[in-house]
């Protein structure tokens, strides 16, 4: 008889199986046994393996992939909050974090009080995006009388990392809310949505409540002090106004400046970006083909746009250190559901993904970022992608055929 952990799961698998007391809510007991331990129900035979790997260890891997994000980006915000408030009276310090950090040392050459101020910041945002979203899925996963998918461990993680850190956390459940539920569920849950639901939930809480989530006050926790993003100011200046605000490229690339939770350090991106090429979750060709992509419209744009326009003559290699770039093109590009699928349309979905960039940043002056509507639009065109990729394939398979 099992004992432990695994013998308590089986005891209480009568109540929630068919015909038990607690039928209704078999998806929640679903949800804790597969969380624990690996699903029985796994294909063990040809001709339908493929690879050891099941959805389960898929988003683990993901997960763990943005753990040097997660922890650059928390010290990264108590550091810019620690400097503000260098600034500031204490009578003007209104956060309890803040008015306790100020007795104790809130130091910025300490790195392990900023990590600690940082982290009392992101870690809300993500119990929140967690309990919220998890509802959701449990909701309607009951409804539906399905399993509960490993899907929203991923996308729940991502969504947090992608917010400012003074975002209310009101917004937060509204937005994970918006992504789940519009983004994912009413077409079917996970593997059935067509566009990034942590981009659906970021794109709904932008255009609806841009005062939270767009200015200079909204990237450093601390009530009274603001200071703009070197991407703000690129889109302003240029590389000259980046310089002038005090930012070099190393900055912007190691995340020592303001910006979203878990967007600032492209070094740590990139680090997590090695692990799930080399584990095999995220396609090099996606990620690849944004960089492509950008690095040709940069130089496009540099020799078709007009000289008075500081943004259209960034060197490439700072549109990849800044904003979310480098984020976008490892973790919600390559997300395997709403990316292209086909080999050769994960070249054509990147370099799509990296051109839109480029391009709402620097023709659109009301929009400096870029990279979360070039991707929600790269979603919508993957279908037909592929469709057009598989089609010229039977065309040249015919063609050979014909000539034989």
């Amino acid at each position: 008889m099992a004992t432990g952990l695994r013998g308590v799961l089986d005891r209480l698998h009568p109540l929630f199986a068919k015909g038990g007391k607690l039928e209704k809510y078999y998806a929640v007991y679903e949800m804790v046994d597969t969380f624990f331990y690996s699903p029985p129900d796994v294909t063990r035979g040809a001709p339908h393996v493929r690879d050891g790997i099941d959805l389960k260890r898929t988003m683990i891997y993901v997960w763990l992939a943005t753990f040097p994000a997660i922890a650059v980006g928390c010290w990264n915000v108590g550091y810019q909050a620690n400097l503000g408030m260098q600034a500031l009276d204490i009578a003007q310090l209104d956060d309890w974090r803040q008015v306790f950090l100020h007795y104790v040392g809130y130091s910025p050459d300490n790195w392990f009080a900023c990590f600690v101020h940082g982290f009392t910041y992101w870690a809300p945002i993500y119990f929140v995006t967690f309990l919220v979203g998890g509802l959701w899925e449990v909701l309607f996963a009951g409804v539906r009388n399905h399993e509960i998918n490993e899907g929203f461990f991923v996308t729940s993680i991502l969504f947090s990392l992608i917010l400012p850190p003074t975002v209310p956390l009101w917004q937060v459940a509204l937005g994970v809310s918006f992504g789940v539920v519009i983004g994912k569920e009413i077409f079917g849950g996970t593997g059935k949505n067509f566009l990034n639901p942590a981009l659906v939930g970021r794109a709904f809480l932008y255009f609806a409540y841009p005062a939270q989530h767009s200015g200079d006050a909204v990237w450093t926790a601390v009530d009274g002090f603001t200071g703009a993003t070197p991407l703000a100011l690129a889109a302003q200046g240029g590389v000259d106004a980046v310089q002038a605000g005090g930012f070099t490229w190393m900055q912007t690339f190691l995340g020592n400046i303001p910006g979203s939770v878990g967007e600032v350090s492209t070094a740590a991106i990139l680090l997590g970006g090695a692990f799930l090429v080399y584990t095999r979750i995220a396609s090099y060709r996606i990620i690849l083909g944004m960089f492509i992509g950008m690095l040709v419209s940069v130089y496009v744009f540099q020799w078709l746009g007009p000289a008075d326009n500081p943004y259209f003559q960034v060197p490439w290699y700072w549109h990849l250190t800044l904003g979310s770039f480098a984020f976008g093109a490892v973790f919600m590009a390559t997300d395997p559901v709403s990316a292209a699928h086909t080999n050769a349309g994960r070249w054509i979905f990147g370099g799509l993904c990296g051109f839109m960039t480029v391009l709402v940043r620097v023709v659109n002056p009301a929009f400096p970022e870029g990279v979360m509507l070039a991707i929600l639009f790269s979603n919508i065109f993957a279908p037909l992608i592929d469709y057009c990729v598989i089609k010229a394939n039977i065309r040249r398979r015919k063609s050979r055929l014909a000539a034989v």
